[in-house]
C-alpha cells in the first residue's frame, strides 16, 4: 500500500511561512520549479519551468526555497500516524510512503485504504490519496490515480493490464533520469507504458541500458523492488499510576522502585544509560510537578527513587498548570494528591561510553605491578595483549603482542583490503574455525565457483560435530570472496558469508576448498 500525499514540499513550505494553502506556489531549487501545487498549475506553472517563465504564467506566483529536512520533518507525523494503523512503514520520499497492505487486519484493502484516509484527514492532511497493488511501482501509480481522500485497488494479477494504459510521462517522477528517458521514448513513438512493456527485452536493454530494463520490468508489473521499512523508535518512558491517588511522599517514594527498576532496565536492555531524566508527577491528570534531573553519570533505580522523594518534599516544586504541589512540613503529605509518576528519558548515552575499563576501577600502576608478577611467575610472552591490525578475515586483524611489548611488524589498517568482510566486527572468532554444512532448498551443499558465483541460496546450514540440528536461514549477505597467498600454497580461494539463524543470531561462514567452517559469531 502506498499514501500519496501530492505537493508535498508546497504544503510544508506554505505552512512554515503560515500562507493560505489555496495561494498558487511553487518551490524552486537552482531557479528551477521543483514542485508546484494545484492552484499553481491551474494557471500554467509546471515543474521544470525556468523561474521567469513560471512567473510570466502566474505573476502571483508565491515562490518557497527548496528545504528537504523541513519536507522530510513535516511529513513524520504522517509516518506516525500509518504507522500506528500498520507497523513498517517506509520513508520513499517526503510526500510519499510505502507499508505492507494490512488488508487482512481490516477485512479487505479497501477497508485498510478507507481506514488509512480517515485517520490521516483527522490529522489535518486533507489531499491524501492510497494505492494497493502488487508491487511498489503499480502501487504508487494507482494512488496518483485516486481522487483526493480516495483510494485505487488493483486486484491480484492485475498490475500488467492497470498500467498498460498509463502515458509514460508518469516517469518524470522518477528524477533527471525518468525524465530523460521520457523524452526518448515519445520521440521514439512510444506513447503509452504498454508500448515500452511490448518491446522485447534484450533490444530496450541494448539500446536504454540497465535503467530502460528495469523500466520496462516495471511497466509490465514485474518490479522486483523492495523497500526498508523503518523500526520504530523503543518507548523508553515508564509511568506509574496511583488507584486510589496518594498523598503520602513516603508511599509514593516506595511505590516508585519497581517503575524505576523497569525504566532501567529498559535502557538496558537497548543498551543505554540515561544522564537526564525528567519526573512528573500527575494530579486528577495535570502535571503539577515536573523537574529535569542530571547526573555526573547515569541513573540507577535508587538515584531516581531518591530524586522522586526530593521533588515531592522541595518546597517549590512549581506545577505546569500554574499550582503547586508543596510538602506539609513535617508531616511528609502533599497538598494535592498524586495519582500518576512518569520518567521520561531527556538524555541517553550508549551504556559503553559508561562502562568501567577492563581492570574496573584500578590504577595503571596497580595494573602494571600485578601483570608483571604474573608474567614472573607464567614467562614473558605468556602474558599477552590483543592489538588490532590489519587483514581481511576476523582472525586475521587479531595480533597477540607480550605485554609491557612495543606491537611492531603490524599489517596497517589504512589499506583497502579488498574482499575484507564489513563491520560490525564479530564478538567471538573461534580458533580453529569449526567445521559446518550449507546447503539449499534441495538439500544440496552450496558452493562457490572459482569466479565467486554461488550456486544456490544458502537455505540451512549447522556446525559439524556439535550436535546441533540443522537451522534454517532467515537472511545472509556475501560472498566477500579472497585468494591469499596463491603463491607461496596458501588455503586458495575462499569466501565468506554473514548468515542469520531461525533464533535470530548471525554468523559469519566460510566456503573453502575443502569445505565448509564456522568463522565467528556476532551475538
Amino acid at each position: 500500500m502506498v499514501v500519496w500525499c501530492p505537493d508535498w514540499s508546497v504544503v510544508a513550505a506554505l505552512e512554515e511561512a503560515d500562507r493560505s494553502l489555496r495561494s498558487p506556489a511553487a518551490v524552486l531549487s537552482a531557479n528551477v520549479v521543483e514542485v508546484c501545487n494545484g492552484p499553481a498549475r491551474a494557471e500554467g506553472v509546471r515543474r521544470g519551468q525556468r523561474r521567469r517563465d513560471a512567473q510570466a504564467r502566474c505573476p502571483d506566483l508565491l515562490l518557497l526555497p527548496a528545504n528537504p529536512d523541513r519536507d522530510a520533518r513535516s511529513f513524520e507525523p504522517v509516518l506516525a500516524v500509518v504507522e500506528d494503523l500498520r507497523p513498517g512503514v517506509a520513508a520513499l520520499r517526503p510526500g510519499l510512503l510505502a507499508v505492507r497492505a494490512p488488508g487482512s487486519w481490516y477485512g479487505s484493502e479497501t477497508a485498510a485504504a478507507a481506514t488509512t484516509c480517515q485517520a490521516l484527514v483527522e490529522t489535518g492532511v486533507w489531499d491524501v490519496r492510497v494505492g494497493i497493488a502488487d508491487d511498489l511501482f503499480t502501487a504508487e501509480q494507482a494512488a496518483r490515480t485516486a481522487e483526493v481522500q480516495s483510494w485505487t485497488v488493483v486486484p491480484d494479477g492485475g498490475s500488467p493490464s492497470f498500467l498498460r494504459g498509463l502515458p509514460v510521462h508518469v516517469l518524470q517522477d522518477d528524477g533527471p533520469r525518468g525524465r530523460e528517458l521520457v523524452g526518448l521514448l515519445q520521440r521514439l513513438g512510444l506513447l503509452t507504458l504498454g508500448d515500452l512493456a511490448d518491446l522485447p527485452g534484450d533490444a530496450v536493454e541494448q539500446r536504454l541500458g540497465a535503467y530502460g530494463a528495469t523500466v520496462r520490468r516495471r511497466a509490465r508489473g514485474e518490479d522486483p523492488a523492495l523497500f526498508a521499512a523503518r523500526t520504530p523508535p523503543p518507548e523508553l518512558e515508564a509511568e506509574v499510576p496511583f488507584e486510589p491517588p496518594l498523598d503520602s511522599v513516603e508511599a509514593i517514594t516506595f511505590s516508585v522502585r519497581t517503575t524505576a527498576e523497569r525504566f532501567v532496565s529498559r535502557l538496558a536492555h537497548h543498551q543505554l544509560v540515561a544522564t537526564g531524566v525528567r519526573v512528573e508527577a500527575e494530579s486528577d491528570g495535570v502535571v503539577c510537578s515536573s523537574r529535569t534531573w542530571l547526573h555526573p553519570r547515569h541513573f540507577g533505580a535508587r538515584d531516581l527513587v531518591d530524586r522522586v522523594h526530593w521533588q515531592l518534599q522541595s518546597a517549590g516544586s512549581t506545577s505546569g498548570a500554574g499550582g503547586s504541589l508543596r510538602a506539609r512540613k513535617g508531616t511528609g503529605e502533599v497538598r494535592a494528591p498524586i495519582d500518576r509518576v512518569r520518567f521520561v528519558p531527556e538524555l541517553v548515552e550508549p551504556a559503553a561510553a559508561h562502562g568501567e575499563a577492563l581492570w574496573g576501577s584500578a590504577s595503571d600502576d596497580l595494573v602494571e605491578r600485578g601483570v608483571a608478577r604474573v608474567q614472573g611467575m607464567v614467562g614473558f610472552d605468556a602474558v599477552r595483549r590483543p592489538v588490532l591490525q590489519g587483514g581481511r578475515s576476523p582472525s586475521a586483524r587479531q595480533a597477540l603482542v607480550p605485554w609491557g611489548e612495543r606491537a611492531v611488524d603490524l599489517r596497517p589498517l589504512d589499506r583497502p583490503w579488498p574482499g575484507r568482510v564489513p563491520g560490525p566486527a564479530p564478538v567471538r572468532v573461534f580458533s580453529p574455525p569449526r567445521p559446518a554444512e550449507v546447503v539449499d532448498d534441495a538439500g544440496r551443499e552450496v558452493r562457490v565457483t572459482d569466479r565467486g558465483v554461488v550456486t544456490g541460496e544458502l537455505r540451512h546450514f549447522r556446525a559439524v560435530g556439535q550436535d546441533l540440528p540443522w537451522q534454517p536461514v532467515t537472511a545472509w549477505a556475501g560472498p566477500w570472496p579472497t585468494d591469499e597467498g596463491w603463491w607461496s600454497g596458501g588455503a586458495g580461494p575462499t569466501a565468506r558469508f554473514q548468515v542469520v539463524g531461525a533464533d535470530g543470531r548471525a554468523w559469519l561462514l566460510v566456503r573453502a576448498p575443502d569445505g565448509w567452517a564456522l568463522e565467528a559469531g556476532y551475538d
